[in-house]
């Protein structure tokens, strides 16, 4: 296997998703991509415990995809290491009548990892500018001012929603909250195949909706969505990365590698040193507790 370049799944400019790759298998066997996740992963599990007692930051990650992007099946294999104290997972559905009246990031906002945690978006705020887009249906029950219709609906809207997340972001980020998402590109061909699995096997039947086949007809305008999304919202304090997502395995190996080499980057973020006076004392706390056992 060569060496993951994680930069060139980055969003630094603008860029056509359907130009960007949906299939990889980093020239490795199934066998050889799950080693190497558990390779991974655990100095990953290592690092929640040191950002839990440095205290100064939390991590936001944000996961977007196509229904059967293998959300769900990545968040369980790459946090496998994790102290389940110290992650949350986080799958926004539909909006509750208590959301719809706060504004459309709140829900997210009281969401959001303590300081030493780790947070999972699993669908996150971006969802206000793709299944609203594509359904502006729904932005009815916002109860916006200046939105009686969806006609009211224009580019200007949508202009205003990208400020506003970036906004929310720059906010997190100047606070001490690391924010990494991922948009899993799934090719159609490979969603149909999913989806017929779903139907095939007995035990996958409960995943299915027939609604993912109505959603499934207005693919090319969720594309659309998710691209203008992505491109107005890459920053350097919120970067977007886009992976391959036909092969499972592989997706995870890079998302992990990312992530990993992502929080690397925060050098200062180390294990407390023990106050003086304890330091100094170790060795009488030592015999203390050794005596106990006389």
């Amino acid at each position: 296997m060569d060496k993951i370049e994680t930069e060139a799944y980055r969003v630094k400019e603008g860029i056509q998703l359907s130009n960007m790759p949906t299939h990889t298998d980093l020239g490795m066997s199934d066998k050889a991509l799950k080693k190497l996740l558990e390779k991974i992963r655990e100095p990953l599990g290592d690092f929640q415990n040191t950002l839990y007692a440095h205290g100064k930051y939390s991590v936001l990650i944000c996961i977007q995809g196509m229904d059967t992007a293998g959300k769900d099946s990545l968040i369980r294999e790459v946090f496998k290491d994790f102290n389940v104290r110290g992650i949350t997972v986080h799958s926004f559905k539909v909006p509750t009548a208590l959301e719809l009246g706060h504004d459309f990031l709140w829900r997210h906002y009281i969401a959001l990892p303590a300081k030493g945690k780790f947070g999972v978006f699993n669908r996150t705020h971006y969802e206000n500018v793709l299944v609203t887009r594509v359904h502006p249906e729904y932005l009815m029950g916002e109860h916006l001012p200046g939105i009686e219709k969806v006609a009211d609906v224009d580019q200007s809207f949508w202009d205003r929603r990208f400020e506003q997340i970036n906004a929310f972001e720059k906010h997190l980020a100047e606070n001490g909250t690391i924010i990494i998402k991922f948009f899993l590109n799934l090719s159609k061909e490979e969603q149909r195949k999913r989806l017929l699995r779903r139907l095939e096997l007995k035990e996958k039947n409960w995943k299915f909706s027939p609604g993912d086949l109505k959603e499934r007809q207005l693919w090319d305008r969720y594309q659309e969505c998710y691209q203008e999304a992505i491109n107005n919202t890459s920053k350097p304090h919120a970067p977007w990365y886009v992976l391959p997502a036909d092969n499972k395995k592989a997706a995870r190996v890079i998302f992990a590698e990312i992530l990993s080499k992502k929080l690397r980057e925060y050098s200062d973020i180390k294990e407390p040193s023990l106050d003086p006076k304890i330091q100094a004392n170790l060795e009488a706390y030592k015999k203390q507790l050794e005596k106990e056992a006389l």
